[in-house]
């Protein structure tokens, strides 16, 4: 276990508080109107975001003082208990469904989602799996074979609640770590024709996936249905123009964009503060991820290393998923960017993350 602890990055702290700040603002500004009209409260969304926000915050500063070491010895573990929370939210009458899937265990309005717990443990375990058995990654059957056959058992019980946008994240995760420890493009190659073929499959067992691709290429031809959230997304960045119409004079809010706070809210954003507030928080991300890089790069030990590989690569993929979709250059897919978008799991589960990557820079003489 590494030793000699120092400060941890302040950038990368600044940049996450930053990011949490303007998150607290937008989700107000967003949903005011629509938790109205439903909750009779314009700011029921925005005190449930300041619990979550609070309570992640201060898991992260405790997480930042912890060895990260600790979840090196407690990887398996948590892994086997977010596959058993995965078996539990299936069962009928036992979890939760929102938005068409089965997804979340809990009571009433506090629940938890443990997909998204299943990213994290995920991270854990092949941190941990990578760092001992870097050596035989190059061999599919010894190495890459055993690791990705893990991630498929998690991604597939994921689709079965289902919920494609999670479990293409952890996915693409898992194969960041296993790329940057050494897997032979070869072997990508092969297994990347599988996917597809697999994906497609995906798409086609289910016609909203359809539609979403249809609409996605093609927005106007269903402008009514499956094309009318890209579309009113396109209506509130457009208008934004450089300085944006103003902070709480989105016009997209009053139920044009369905629940703005949460997948979209980057187009209310937009809308308000112009190209210019959404280059300022695509530059805080940018700061938030280069920083994670620079950890990764100065990590101490292979699985200080790759476990801040790991959470920085899910952050990069969700950002670019999110503001892919919310400028119609990718499908609707239902991923929320992170530590703007309205919700419970996802925003306490990544500032976990990011306390954990805040432990290992200071044992990384980053600069």
């Amino acid at each position: 276990m590494p030793k000699t602890k120092i400060a941890p990055d302040y950038l990368l702290l600044t940049a996450t508080i930053m990011l949490l700040i303007v998150g607290m603002v937008m989700v107000y500004s967003a949903s005011a109107a629509w938790a109205a009209y439903r909750f009779d409260d314009a700011f029921f969304f925005a005190k449930r975001q300041l619990f979550f926000a609070g309570m992640g915050v201060v898991a992260m500063l405790l997480i930042m003082n912890v060895d990260y070491w600790v979840w090196r010895a407690w990887a398996k573990v948590i892994l086997i208990i977010c596959f058993i929370l995965l078996v539990i939210v299936l069962i009928p009458g036992v979890g939760l469904v929102r938005g068409g899937a089965q997804s979340w265990l809990g009571v009433g309005a506090f629940s938890i989602q443990p997909s998204e717990f299943m990213k994290m443990a995920m991270i854990f375990f092949l941190a941990k799996y990578l760092s001992e058995n870097q050596k035989k990654i190059s061999s599919f059957k010894k190495g890459l074979m055993p690791s990705l056959s893990l991630v498929m058992l998690a991604f597939g019980m994921i689709m079965l609640q289902p919920d494609l946008g999670t479990g293409a994240v952890m996915v693409g995760t898992c194969v960041a770590m296993l790329f940057v420890a050494g897997a032979r493009i070869s072997h990508f190659m092969g297994l990347a024709l599988i996917g597809v073929a697999g994906f497609i499959g995906l798409i086609a067992s289910a016609p909203y996936r359809i539609k979403r691709i249809t609409s996605f290429l093609d927005p106007w031809s269903d402008p009514l249905g499956s094309g009318f959230q890209i579309i009113q997304s396109l209506y509130a960045i457009g208008p934004g123009g450089l300085m944006g119409l103003g902070l709480g004079e989105s016009r997209q809010k009053y139920f044009y964009l369905p629940e703005p706070q949460t997948d979209f809210i980057f187009a209310i954003l937009s809308e308000e503060l112009g190209f210019i507030g959404g280059s300022l928080v695509l530059i805080l991300f940018s700061i938030l991820l280069w920083r994670g890089v620079r950890i990764a790069l100065c990590a101490p030990d292979l699985f200080g290393s790759f476990l801040a590989v790991g959470i920085i690569a899910m952050v990069a993929i969700q950002v670019m998923i999110n503001i892919g979709v919310v400028t119609g250059l990718m499908p609707i897919t239902g991923i929320t960017l992170p530590l703007l978008s309205y919700g419970g799991s996802s925003l306490t589960l990544m500032l976990v993350s990011l306390g954990v990557l805040l432990n290992i820079s200071r044992y990384s003489r980053i600069g």
